[in-house]
Parts: C-alpha cells; structure tokens; sequence
C-alpha cells in the first residue's frame, strides 16, 4: 500500500470510491468538512448503515457555514448511533470554516500492523465534490508507532481536530440545536429565497446571452442547412436543456421579418415568450411580441406566439407568406391533422421543431415531417455530459420477500402476463418495504415528490390507497382514466406546490411523456423492466433542472425478473454493446456516468444482473426476435422501419438482426422473416433479385464509417432520371461535410461501381452495381426498374439511406478527420481501412495478418487482446497495454528488425509512417467477429525494440486512452461479477 497518494476526480475513479473503500476498512473514523449536502450523504447512507451494525465508532464535525448542511442532513446522521455528531457554529459571520479531513484508524489482529490513514483536501460531502467536480485531495498512510501512537503526521491532525471538537463554538447536535437552527433557517428563507429569486433571474439572463453546448452545435448546423437550401429542421434534447433559447439565438441570426412561435399549451407558449423577450428584447432589432391565443390576439406583431388550436381555427387570416420564420415547440405532435392545417398553409423560408421525445408522434414519421434534416441531437448520456440535465442517485433493489416472477405461468405480452404480475405486486407487505426503502434513502428538499410507475391500473390504484392509508397523501393518474388534461395538470401542481399534502403520484403510462413535472426528486420504478426504452423515457421525467434541485433519487425495486440486465443496457446508452463490457459497467456501478451521477446496486441484485448478463444470448435468433417484437410494440404494432430505432434513446442496433445471422443479409430480409405471416408482401419485394442486391449491396457499408456513399444514394434516389454528375451535388454536400473533397466522391462512386470487388463480390451485387464513367453516376437498369414500378421498393431503400446519413450525423456530425477518415475510438473491421483511405486496389485484401501495410505511408495494426471471449487464460500478454498512454505490441511472426517493414515500424518518425493503432477486446463474441476500436496514431520508442520474428515494442499513443475505455479494455468480469484485471489498475 503506497504511504502517500493523490486523489482527485477522473471518469472511472472518484474521491467517493477512495472514501467508501476506507470507511469500509477503518475501525474507527473521524470527518471534518465545511459542509455535507443530503446529495453527498445520501450516496454514503449504505456504508454507513454497515458501519453502523458493526459497531464501528465515528464522529464527524461539520458546521452552519453559509446554511449548506441542512437540518434534513443534521437529523439522518443523527440516527445512526454509533455517529457522534457536532456542529461547529462561527463565533461570528466573518469566521470561516474551510477544513476538510477524514481520518480512519485501521486496527488488525497485530497491533503492530495498525495503520492511520489521513485525507486532506478540498472535498466536502457533496454529491458533485465526491465524484464530479475538481478536487485536489492527498491521502497519507501512516503506520502507529510504539505505544500504538499514531505517527506524526496523523498526530498532528487528530490534535487539531481534537482541538475543534472540543471548542467551545463545537455544538452537539440535540433536538433543542435542530429546533433552533430550523427556526434560524425559517426566519431568514424569505430574504434569502427573495435574494435567490433576484440572483438567479439575473443569473438566468446572464446564462442565457450565452449559449450552452447544445445550442451552440444547434446554431451552427441550422446555419449550414440553411446554405445548402434546407426548409426545415428538428432539434432534439431533453427537457430542461435549452431548445427553446436555441431557437432565439438562431432567430437572431437568421433575423427574420416576422416569427411565429406555436404549442399546444399556453403555459408553455408564455414562458417561451419570456425566453424571447429576455433576449431578442435586448438585442433584436425591430423587435414587437404578442400572443394570440383564445383570450388574446394582437396585431402589428414582428415575433407572434400562438397555441395551436386557436391558430388551427384561424391561420386563414393570414397570408400564407406572412412569417418567414416558424418554430414548432413538443414538435412530436406536429403530425396531427391540427398541426399539419398549419404547416400545409404557411410557407415560410424556415420552419424549425423543437422536442424532447421524437418518437412519441400522434402519428406518422417525425423526421420525415421535417424533411431529416436534424439540428441537434442530444441522448441521455451527452445530455448529463452537457450538464443539461439533472443527476441522479439510482438505487437498483432487492424486492420485497415473495415477489418471485419465477412464478409467473402467463406468456409474456399477453394482458394476462400484465394482470398476473399485478396482482403479485399488489400486496401490503411490499407497500411497507417501498415506504421503509424510501425514508432510508430520502431525497432532495424537504417536501416528497415522487412519480411511481406500476404494472397496471390496478396497480396504480391500490398504491396510492395504500400509501394513503399509511398517511402519506397519493394519487393515481392514467391516460386511460376519466381525468381531464386540466385535472391532472391541476394534480401535478398540487405535487410541485410546498404547501400542498400531495406527495407521490402512481401511473402507468401517463408521464412517459408529456405534461413536466420540474421539481420531481423521486422516481419509483414498481414493476419489472421489460424495455430499456421504456425505462429511460420513465427516468427521464425526473430530470428537469431547476435552481436549488440538486439531483432525483430512483428507487428500482427490480426482484428476479428474467429481464431486468435491461436497465444495463439503458444505462450503458449505446446500442452496439458486447456482455464483457456490460458486465464491467454493472460491477464499477456505472462509473464512468458524469455529471455527479451516481448508479448504485445491492450485493443480491448485482449478482442477479451479473448472472443474467452471462448467461443470455444476445446473438441468438431467440434473443433477436424478442428484441424485434418488443421494439414493434414500443412503435404501436406497425413494422418498425430502421429509422424509428434512431429515435428511441434505449433502442437495440437493428443491423445486430442482419450481421449477426448469415441468413439474413439486410434488415428488411430479417422484417420479412418476421412478419411472413401477417405481411407476405415483403417477402414478395425481395424476389427482386435486383432489388434484394440493392439493399445488400448498400447494407454492406452500413453503418456509413464515411458519408459519400449515401450521398449518392440520395442523389440518385431524388433524380430524375436515377442518374447524377459528381460536380453537380458536391455544394449540396456540406449539408454534412465541413469540408468536401471530390476524390472521396468519386472513390465512393467508383467502390458503389464494384471497382474494388474480387470476383465473388462482383457476382454477388452484379444487378445493383452503379454505373460511373468518372464524372457521372447512374443506378442499373434493373435497379431503375424495381425502383420505379415498386413505391415499396423506394420506401425501404430510403429509409436505409436516411438511417445512415442520420446514424452518420450522430456518430461523426460534419468534422473532416483527414485521410484516411478514422474517428478516435470509433469501430472498424479491417476492411473498412480500406475504404477510409481511399485504396485503390482490391478491398477484400484487406483481412487476415494483425499488420497491414499495403496502404503505404499508412500502416495499420490489428490487436485481439484475448483470442477467445469463453476461455479467460486465454489472455495474450505479449500485446497489452503498460498505461493508458503506452502499448506494448507484438509483430507478425515473419518480421525481422531489419527488414524493410521492421525498420519502417521500429523508426517510423524519421521514414514518414503512419503507424495506425485498432485494438479489440475479444476475436469473436458468440460466434460473431468483433470489430476493432480505433485509438489513433503511435509512435514507437524505437529503443524498446527486442527480439525477431517476432519483434516486441513499446508504442506511445499520440492520445491515450480515457479512463473508461482503458478500464474496460483491461478488466473483465466472471459469472458472479469479481473483478479480473490483467494489469494493476
């Protein structure tokens, strides 16, 4: 054990695992710290409810500095009777408290082995300091000396703290001490709330002159869209983080004569108004707002802010060339027949969709309403590291005793499998474990808001008579009850209102999506998981920032059922995940999650998800048509086309239904499949054998790793003739691209023309090969004619073409990485280096040897970590990494040191080579080649070379690998979740 280390906040180790792991190990504990909020505590009450039945003694000192350590705080530590607690109150306002230690004693059965571990630092007890925020911390280990002395270091700390305890200014803490400092608090709140009201409006103001990351990325793609002859956009991120400023800031850029903004809600139609008129008020010139809705029409308006249905009943008293601007607010409703009057009449240069929840349309296809042409597009992850959202404390449980979904007889998606597992919840000992579970954990504020999520109506019901019964006032709401939109809107007030009784509100489907909530602090998740999108959509009506909210607690009562790894998979926020990694995500508690998040699972459940994990197949037929059949019932029963996947944050990667099952090529071949019985007429499409070859030849470079090949699709498709010039579309290109070179073009052009197949790939796509002379590009004849004759045929070829331009956008937005065209940590097969680097040659050459280097000055080298996923001594520790920032590598067994490919690796620099890094965990994941990770360039320490055929050397990585991913290429996990690490992390 290092006698001295330094402990700060990175992505997969926090001050908060430094703190839990030395409370976990100590025999008795001391803490000074200026303050602990309840966010910081609350994440800290498992270990010390261990400590607690123990026995092992703690005392901790904080104080009333600045009124952060709450009496909520104050009353929970109280409660654990091995904790003596003090309060250090300042003499007077100008004395600060700023002193932060921890100090354990670690006692073994040999004194003399006694140790005394000393922190000092920055780091108060608060959910941010703990994990997110900058903190400078050294920890020092000190052995006791004779007469069991700690040594001098941790003396002289203990002295000084000793000193402060004993002070007189140190208060114990009694109920007398929480009555008055309750009261204190109480007299000065409307001052103080009235001075926060002042600072945070000016602060709000302030903030909002400058734009955050969203809508910085937002402004500048609008402004690109627009160059390239865009009508339309959507922007799409979460609630509560900025959309609707985003659309000022592009107003003002844009400068329209007159603007209209719409929704469906007045009270969100105000607010919106306030946004503008902070801002285009200030700076906007011939800036005149007005409403007009169904109390309020004004004239001579430049900016107008209407709800929908009065403008539904009204937009003829306009000239359709009225406004040149249109902003659509809850955009997801936009292709309701209310909506689509007005989009159909007006006819502005710009119309612009704002949401939160793309998939949750009325009806019809959101993005193609806005032309695909997306803004934005920000997901639960980038949201939090965006810090657009709040964080969140997530408790995954144990369920109450009996709850066993073992039980269960009912086939899963049935209304019986609903009832049946209702009525198993619906019991009062479980309502007693929820309400315990709650007052253990608590939550941010004073006042409970909680939204419950349940089974059923039922279910919902007979929670909140229950929770009533106990006292605790509930309510349950569904869209399938007889409450109007104005009763439940009047409901979640009561719940958003301090002074109202009204603490939890139990649903079903209500709150997935909809009416906001802004100061929810408690999320309850009653009923198993059954789809990870579902589950995201759930967590995040908790999310909405607001001032003073400094997270949302999550309760998921989670039991045994066979599904529940599918909160891994939410959490874990991509599509294309392999097990290894999930379950490491699942054993380091979601580590690497930002923005003071924090993702914690009792022993008992994290072994149930371990095991679950280890033992599902994610590749097998079974695996793949529950996901398909799930995924369709998210979409309300109709065939999911590959685009409605990009709009469900949770989703499954539908190419995993082709790649990873030789039957099926492409993703419509797997539909077909799907739905032979009640849709044969897919089936029917792919006996075009031209077609079929079509969309296998385009599904072969899905997903897009470079954008050119799409952009000729589309071209094509929206020609007249299916037939295009090169230079003709090159300015329609920067749509995408900041910069566009017309070589990528035209080696897409000619790769599409099979110029690079071997023979087997010519006969395989010979129908659908494109035609290209060098400056023109055409589809084949056969091609035409599907095309033509079959609106079926272009429907699902588009749908291919815009997935990949979308599923491009997000990966890569508009950024120019050079040639070849390698995206630091993105995944590559072996292949796809040859079309990144424009290669001119045969492309299925590309395989094989770990080293290639055809594509001279580039060289490109392939590393397995492991040569098989099942067999963990498998492990090649001649290739692994030192650091994060240094690569120990092993060439092919033919290489000398002083061939000419030896030498051009060992002296790489000096000859003006390439050296390109790509390193995968695992060869093979059932039965499925893995593709590699790209980690950029090395430079060799030519000095490390030893040995021949093979040759051993040591690489320094131009950009070394983060945390996570480092922890994730060097950790794995077994069956029951103990760590395995190749290297000493």
């Amino acid at each position: 054990m290092e006698s001295t280390q330094f402990i700060y906040n990175g992505r997969t180790r926090s001050f908060f695992n430094t703190l839990v792991e030395n409370l976990e190990q100590c025999s008795e504990f001391k803490i000074s710290v200026a303050f602990i909020t309840f966010g910081g505590l609350q994440v800290l009450l498992e270990t010390l409810q261990v400590l607690s039945e123990r026995g092992i003694p703690g005392e901790i000192l904080t104080t009333t500095y600045q009124n952060m350590t709450t009496p909520q705080v104050l009353k929970r530590l109280s409660e654990f009777p091995n904790i003596k607690l003090k309060i250090y109150v300042p003499p007077t306002q100008n004395d600060g408290f700023h002193a932060k230690g921890y100090l354990f004693h670690k006692s073994t059965d040999s004194k003399s082995n006694d140790l005394w571990t000393v922190i000092i630092g920055s780091s108060n007890i608060t959910g941010r300091a703990l994990k997110t925020n900058i903190e400078w911390n050294v920890l020092q280990n000190e052995p006791v000396q004779e007469a069991q002395e700690p040594g001098v270091f941790a003396k002289s700390v203990l002295d000084e703290f000793e000193q402060l305890w004993e002070s007189p200014w140190a208060k114990e803490y009694s109920d007398d001490f929480l009555i008055s400092y309750r009261d204190y608090l109480a007299r000065i709140k409307k001052d103080v709330q009235a001075k926060k009201v002042n600072e945070l409006f000016t602060y709000e103001r302030a903030q909002a002159i400058q734009p955050n990351e969203m809508q910085q990325e937002a402004i500048v793609k609008l402004d690109r869209l627009r160059k390239t002859g865009a009508k339309r956009a959507l922007a799409i991120a979460a609630t509560g983080s900025g959309k609707t400023y985003m659309s000022v800031f592009d107003a003002l850029q844009v400068n329209p004569k007159r603007l209209l903004f719409i929704v469906h809600r007045e009270d969100i139609l105000k607010k919106a108004k306030e946004s503008f008129d902070t801002i285009c008020g200030a700076v906007g010139k011939n800036y005149v707002s007005g409403f007009y809705t169904g109390n309020q029409k004004d004239e001579n308006c430049t900016y107008l802010f209407a709800t929908r249905d009065t403008m539904s009943r009204h937009f003829t008293e306009f000239a359709p060339d009225t406004f040149d601007y249109i902003v659509i607010d809850e955009a997801h409703h936009a292709s309701s027949d209310s909506y689509q009057k007005i989009i159909s009449y007006f006819k502005p240069d710009f119309l612009l969709g704002l949401t939160a929840t793309p998939e949750r349309s009325d009806s019809g296809d959101i993005y193609a309403l806005f032309d695909n042409n997306i803004a934005v597009e920000i997901r639960l992850r980038q949201a939090l590291e965006y810090n657009l959202i709040c964080p969140f404390h997530y408790f995954g449980l144990t369920d109450a005793e009996g709850i066993d979904y073992t039980k269960i007889k009912a086939e899963p998606g049935t209304s019986e499998y609903t009832e049946e597992i209702a009525r198993m919840l619906m019991v009062s000992h479980r309502v007693d474990y929820i309400i315990e579970k709650m007052k253990f954990y608590g939550h941010d504020g004073e006042k409970t808001k909680a939204l419950g999520f349940c089974q059923n109506i039922k279910h919902a019901k007979f929670m909140a008579s229950e929770f009533c019964a106990r006292g605790i006032p509930a309510v349950a709401l569904s869209s399938e009850d007889n409450k109007s939109i104005d009763e439940r809107i009047a409901f979640t007030k009561r719940l958003e209102n301090d002074d109202d009784e009204l603490k939890v509100i139990f649903t079903v489907d209500l709150f997935n999506e909809g009416i906001d909530i802004p100061s929810v602090n408690t999320i309850l998740m009653l009923r198993p998981t059954e789809s990870s999108i579902i589950f995201i959509q759930q967590l995040g009506r908790g999310l909405r920032k607001l001032a003073d909210k400094e997270f949302v607690t999550v309760l998921d009562f989670i039991g045994n059922y066979n599904k529940s790894f599918l909160m891994a998979i939410a959490l874990n926020g991509k599509q294309n995940f392999d097990k290894d990694s999930l379950k490491v995500e699942v054993e380091t508690d979601f580590a690497d999650l930002p923005n003071g998040t924090y993702i914690h699972m009792d022993k008992i459940t994290k072994q149930q998800i371990l095991h679950q994990l280890e033992n599902e197949r994610f590749m097998s037929m079974k695996y793949m048509k529950e996901s398909y059949l799930n995924f369709k019932h998210v979409c309300g029963g109709k065939i999911p086309m590959l685009i409605d996947y990009l709009k469900h944050d949770g989703s499954v990667d539908p190419l995993r239904f082709s790649s990873f099952n030789t039957n099926y090529k492409t993703y419509l071949e797997f539909a077909a499949f799907m739905e032979k019985e009640t849709h044969p007429e897919l089936s029917v499409l792919l006996e075009n054998e031209a077609f079929k070859q079509l969309m296998r030849l385009f599904t072969f470079y899905t997903p897009a790793k470079r954008i050119e090949e799409w952009l000729i699709a589309n071209e094509l498709l929206n020609a007249e003739n299916y037939s295009v010039k090169i230079d003709d579309f090159i300015n329609r290109a920067h749509k995408f691209l900041d910069e566009v070179h017309a070589e990528n073009l035209i080696h897409a052009a000619e790769t599409l023309s099979g110029k690079y197949f071997d023979s087997s790939e010519l006969k395989r796509f010979e129908k659908a090969l494109l035609s290209f002379d060098g400056k023109s590009v055409s589809f084949s004849s056969e091609v035409k004619s599907a095309l033509k004759n079959e609106e079926s045929c272009r429907t699902w070829f588009e749908d291919l073409i815009q997935y990949n331009l979308l599923r491009y956008q997000n990966e890569f937005g508009s950024a120019d990485y050079g040639l070849p065209f390698l995206k630091l940590y993105y995944e590559y097969s072996m292949r796809d280096t040859a079309l990144l680097c424009n290669y001119k040659k045969i492309h299925s050459s590309f395989r094989g040897q770990g080293l290639l280097t055809s594509a001279k000055p580039d060289y490109f080298i392939f590393v397995n970590l492991h040569k098989n996923a099942n067999i963990k001594e498998s492990i090649n520790y001649k290739d692994k990494f030192i650091t994060p920032g240094v690569f120990q590598w092993q060439s092919p067994n033919s290489t000398t040191q002083d061939s000419e490919v030896g030498q051009n690796i060992i002296f790489s620099y000096k000859r003006g080579i390439n050296l390109h890094l790509f390193v995968r965990k695992f060869e093979e994941v059932e039965g499925v080649t893995q593709p590699f990770v790209y980690l950029g360039k090395v430079v060799p320490f030519s000095d490390t070379a030893e040995g021949n055929k093979p040759i051993t050397i040591h690489f320094a990585l131009e950009n070394p690998v983060p945390d996570e991913l480092y922890l994730d290429f060097t950790t794995r996990t077994d069956m029951l979740g103990k760590n395995n690490p190749e290297i000493e992390l």
